[in-house]
């Protein structure tokens, strides 16, 4: 009886260590099977990280909208929208107003029916007048222009036939702020340039206007004309802006503020 008790264990012994055997056989090759799906995928997964990660850099900073008042008068705003979160708190006020100014500064010199792409570090200022109507947007230099052009467009016709209708505006002698909550929403919106890219009809006209692009802010500006003389002049500006403008410029960081 002992004997067979004996017998009967070592066998049952026997059983465990086989199913254990068989277990670890199926889980070392699901585990194989598992590392030969991550390597084929991995890839995949690297491109779709790289795409998001070059997205992630795309941002639009600032929308305004601005009525042109000619060569000899500034333009007056109608409406503007900015996100500054990715600047410092006690930074965000200057950087605003330094939106702003630059933006006021290249619609004043962008002609009626032009459009005009100023490069500068990091960003890009794209800009279109419309009839007097101007659409100024601050992007990073990896929005795509075409998208930003779309977006221009769309905030010129939302205004016109939300806002403002027809054009009401050329009747306005002053700042208005009419256009703000709109071009908040806008701003919004089209941090995915995709979205723009949906306006077809947008894409479309585009094609027939040329874009002149400048490499910098002040290949914008009219002969004789400084930059540093305008920020002194500008009423845009605090006192505490025109600081901030100077002590960057003198790290070389003039432009990376916008």
């Amino acid at each position: 009886i002992v004997m067979m008790c004996i017998h009967v264990t070592v066998a049952h012994a026997s059983a465990v260590v086989v199913s254990h055997t068989h277990a670890r056989a199926r889980g070392n090759g699901a585990a194989l099977r598992s590392r030969a799906s991550t390597a084929r995928t991995a890839p995949e997964h690297r491109r779709r990280r790289h795409r998001h990660l070059q997205e992630s850099h795309m941002k639009v900073t600032a929308l305004s909208l601005w009525k042109s008042n000619g060569d000899d008068r500034e333009p007056h705003v109608l409406g503007k929208a900015e996100d500054v979160a990715e600047f410092g708190f006690f930074q965000r006020p200057s950087v605003r107003e330094m939106l702003v100014f630059i933006s006021r500064t290249v619609a004043k010199r962008t002609a009626v029916g032009a459009r005009q792409s100023v490069a500068q570090d990091a960003y890009m200022v794209h800009v279109t007048n419309k009839g007097g109507l101007i659409a100024v947007a601050v992007v990073d230099a990896e929005y795509p222009s075409r998208s930003a052009f779309c977006v221009l467009s769309a905030m010129l016709e939302e205004y016109e036939t939300r806002v403002v209708v027809g054009d009401a505006w050329r009747a306005l002698s002053a700042d208005d702020s009419r256009g703000d909550e709109m071009l908040e929403g806008m701003l919004i919106k089209y941090q995915d340039p995709s979205a723009a890219d949906k306006i077809l009809k947008i894409q479309r006209e585009l094609d027939d206007t040329k874009v002149v692009l400048h490499k910098t802010i002040d290949s914008v500006l009219a002969r004789g004309e400084k930059l540093d003389n305008l920020v002194d002049k500008s009423t845009d500006l605090s006192l505490a802006s025109q600081m901030f403008y100077k002590q960057a410029k003198k790290q070389n960081q003039c432009c990376t503020m916008m």
